[in-house]
């Protein structure tokens, strides 16, 4: 028996492909508070307002490696 997960954004009730979905997180710089997690479409305009108002963060980790020819 195959599985099938369903993803609605949680912001406008959107179905949505696993490839589509934006995953918010907020993390509060008390530790004492609990950190919340929101799937939304990225069409949402609550989506587009918060990476319109929000910063660019790096990727963090190793750089790759970059071929030499």
């Amino acid at each position: 028996m195959s599985k099938k997960t369903i993803l609605v954004s949680d912001l406008s009730g959107k179905w949505m492909e696993s490839k589509e979905s934006v995953r918010i997180t907020v993390t509060y710089g008390d530790g004492a508070k609990p950190q919340y997690v929101v799937d939304a479409h990225p069409d949402d305009p609550e989506v587009k307002r918060l990476v319109k108002s929000g910063k660019k963060q790096a990727r963090r980790g190793r750089q790759p490696k970059t071929t030499t020819s």
